[in-house]
């Protein structure tokens, strides 16, 4: 492919794309707004974001699995024209009683408008390069739409000032220019016509679905409840319904036999617990930005920034580092340096001053950076040319599943520390306990993000104070998240450069083409 449609084809992509990533920061940045105009509960906000992760999660694979099928080019189209209706709709939320309902349900169709658009998009820039050119190409992909992304932060602060509505209609006429790109950039890539396996849908929906359900409404039921247990139970078990009835199928949803590829597994680990983090820090952030330290949506944006500071230099040096020496090396420092950033990170929260802070958050953003990427493009080297959407849709539904479950697990974690703290804050200026853990239990339900039904100096200090303790909590918890991904790298990958896919790809070809076609097989010694 020359040059010139490669860097067209690459635009296109990135703007398809883009409107996901913002989508995820700029939400979070709107958050107490939307909290306190729509009237929604501490768990209806958080579903806010994570009906949006759960559906990326659910349809990723089928996602990736249809643009196989129906063409690549054709599922980012609808994709995008999705997610840009869907947005349109989220923004026209009333402000009733059906304000929750209306949210979250255009929350999902945006949802399943990426997990349309985006394996398709992915697999579009992978098969539009070599091998040796994947790692500085999805470099560029992520750098460039993780740039986009911090956009969010600022531009959210600033939507959000006028109304927040408008930082969901912003996605138009981005949609609109990836649009253009598109039908200029004309890519092509090979398809595989197969029956799409509905029951292995239904199953990997209900199965993701439950387990992050269960987790979420857990702040609500109480994990005395069985209803709790019983409902991640169920998910979990649905899961591995799910795996047995896909190893017996000739055209699966998912190939789990991709599973037996040992850096394809392990790369995935990987992902999952770094997305653990990841997707949910903006949320918990912003949420501590404004309803800690008391910034305005445009001062909790350049919060945000920092981290995409960190970032983005991460992506770009952990592709050209892959490259050159492999994934193993920048992912295990990648993980490393992302745990200590948290750690020190949430040493500092509690001082609830920015300038001890910033950069510990920079710090954990660039370590993140700095592996996101190699173990995303290590995990799709492992697949053959015919297959990236498919290996997308794994390690993207693996992505945005950890990102669910992280959300899910951590906002439970966090709602609690808040209540436990705030009930001390309250027994120590003499409030009775019995009469102080309601209270906790009952603010702890409602709006934590926002200082304005605290009149006094003394309340609003108790309500900082068990933000930030809440905060600190969900920070440490994510630099042991890190950690896990730290040993699972260590342990389970090789050094070197390996792209087992392409080979077997390569091997495969060779059998099927006559002498003369045969192209010769990538080299993957050095």
């Amino acid at each position: 492919m020359p040059s010139t449609s490669k860097k067209l084809v690459m635009a296109a992509m990135i703007f398809a794309v883009s409107m996901t990533f913002i989508d995820q920061t700029i939400v979070s940045i709107a958050i107490p707004k939307i909290e306190r105009e729509l009237h929604l509960s501490s768990v209806g906000v958080q579903w806010v974001v994570n009906a949006y992760l759960l559906a990326l999660a659910s349809f990723f694979a089928f996602g990736g699995r249809l643009a196989d099928t129906v063409g690549h080019a054709k599922m980012v189209v609808i994709g995008v024209v999705v997610f840009a209706l869907a947005s349109v709709m989220c923004g026209l939320t009333p402000a009733n009683s059906a304000a929750e309902a209306w949210i979250i349900t255009f929350r999902v169709i945006q949802g399943l408008g990426a997990a349309i658009m985006y394996p398709a998009s992915l697999a579009i820039v992978v098969s539009s390069f070599e091998v040796r050119e994947r790692g500085r190409a999805i470099a560029l992909f992520f750098g460039v739409a993780g740039g986009l992304t911090s956009i969010g932060p600022i531009l959210g602060g600033y939507l959000s000032q006028w109304t927040w509505r408008s930082i969901f209609w912003v996605n138009v006429p981005v949609a609109i220019v990836a649009l253009i790109l598109m039908a200029k950039a004309k890519p092509t890539t090979e398809t595989r016509p197969a029956p799409l396996d509905v029951r292995g849908l239904v199953l990997v929906v209900l199965g993701v679905g439950l387990s992050v359900f269960g987790l979420q409404q857990s702040q609500v039921w109480g994990w005395g409840n069985p209803a709790t247990t019983g409902t991640i139970a169920s998910g979990v078990a649905l899961l591995v319904v799910f795996a047995f009835v896909e190893l017996g199928r000739n055209q699966p949803l998912i190939q789990v036999r991709m599973f037996a590829i040992r850096a394809f597994l392990v790369e995935n680990i990987v992902l999952f617990f770094s997305m653990a983090c990841f997707l949910p820090i903006f949320f918990f952030a912003s949420v501590y930005a404004q309803g800690a330290l008391a910034f305005g949506p445009n001062k909790a944006g350049l919060y945000l920034l920092f981290f995409f500071f960190g970032f983005a230099p991460g992506v770009q040096i952990g592709g050209r580092v892959l490259d050159r020496t492999g994934a193993k090396q920048v992912v295990v420092i990648g993980c490393a340096v992302a745990a200590a950033g948290f750690a020190q990170w949430a040493s500092r929260v509690t001082q609830l001053h920015l300038g001890t802070q910033w950069y510990f958050v920079l710090l954990s953003g660039f370590g993140l950076g700095l592996m996101v990427g190699p173990a995303n493009t290590d995990a799709l080297n492992q697949a053959g040319r015919l297959s990236y959407g498919e290996a997308t849709g794994v390690t993207q539904t693996t992505r945005n599943f950890g990102g669910s479950l992280g959300l899910a697990a951590l906002g439970t974690l966090f709602t609690s520390m808040i209540a436990r703290r705030f009930t001390t804050d309250l027994v120590s200026h003499g409030v009775p306990r019995a009469t102080a853990t309601q209270i906790a239990s009952a603010a702890s339900r409602s709006q934590f993000g926002s200082t304005s039904g605290h009149n006094s100096a003394q309340a609003l200090q108790v309500v900082h104070d068990s933000i930030a303790y809440g905060m600190r909590a969900v920070l440490f918890s994510m630099s042991a998240v890190m950690i896990v991904g730290f040993l699972a790298a260590v342990i389970g990958l090789r050094r070197g450069i390996h792209h087992a896919g392409d080979v077997a790809d390569s091997q495969e070809a060779s059998d099927t083409e006559p002498a003369e076609k045969r192209e010769p097989a990538a080299d993957t010694t050095s």
